[in-house]
């Protein structure tokens, strides 16, 4: 579970990010599609409005890169446990990075700016036909487009929200390296490493002054919430069970001192 910032690297699904324009893409539309570009992936990152509504059913955790980005846990393995033929189950919440493909922003030349792109390599975009909603009337974006730039522009919004906690976390030296094993009743060894957790006995002992600040953005709140969600390792490994029996329960080892 690496940092997926890293400089060159294309963000998770994408293929073939585009930014959106009528000249190059006003006759692709955008047929109904399912969630089957998900189903090989172990981790889905989150911001921090979602936080409290995925730690009810996934383990939030932090990745081990310098963004410290919460992700949702999806599976043991290499497969994302909550997809199954194409359909996301429906007892789970989606994460909005999740909800927003193809549609995606990209950064324009202006550091502070952004476009809307589009996965040209998602296999729901049709450049020719009548199949699907068109991404654009004429030269203006259609109703379809208008709609994803506001759901990615909340999403980023939230995105800058995000980062300053994963700040805050560094900065107060909370978080530090787990990873999670589980042994299959055939003998096969499942690990997932390269992931971070709040310190319980640091958390307990912040100052003061932090906790006030802390109580006041809300991020005393977000903390519990993904120190709650690592129970949630349990059911992850109910559902690895009905794909294929492990035991015991994962546990959340400590991997290296921080």
């Amino acid at each position: 579970m690496s940092d997926a910032s890293q400089p060159g690297a294309l963000p998770l699904f994408y293929r073939d990010p585009q930014p959106l324009s009528a000249e190059t893409h006003g006759a692709w539309r955008l047929r109904d599609g399912d969630a089957a570009f998900a189903a090989d992936t172990a981790f889905a990152p989150l911001v921090v409005a979602e936080i409290a509504a995925a730690a009810r059913d996934y383990p939030v955790v932090f990745s081990a890169g310098e963004s410290a980005q919460p992700v949702a846990v999806l599976g043991l393995e290499q497969r994302n446990l909550f997809v199954e033929n194409g359909r996301w189950a429906d007892d789970a919440y989606v994460p909005a990075y999740v909800r927003r493909y193809p549609f995606g922003f990209v950064a324009t030349v202006n550091p502070d700016g952004f476009i809307l792109a589009v996965d040209a390599a998602s296999d729901r975009l049709m450049q020719t036909g009548d199949e699907g909603a068109p991404l654009f009337d004429g030269d203006q974006p259609s109703a379809l487009t208008q709609d994803a730039m506001a759901f990615c522009r909340a999403f980023q919004g939230e995105a800058e929200a995000t980062r300053a906690f994963g700040e805050a976390l560094r900065a107060q030296g909370l978080l530090i390296d787990r990873r999670a094993d589980a042994v299959l009743a055939d003998g096969r060894k499942l690990g997932l490493d390269g992931f971070q957790v709040i310190d319980t006995e640091r958390f307990a002992n912040l100052d003061e002054a932090v906790v006030v600040e802390w109580h006041r953005r809300g991020w005393l709140a977000l903390a519990n919430f993904h120190l709650a969600s690592l129970e949630r390792f349990n059911a992850l490994l109910t559902r690895q069970g009905k794909a294929g029996s492990a035991e015991p329960a994962p546990k959340p080892t400590k991997s290296k001192k921080a």
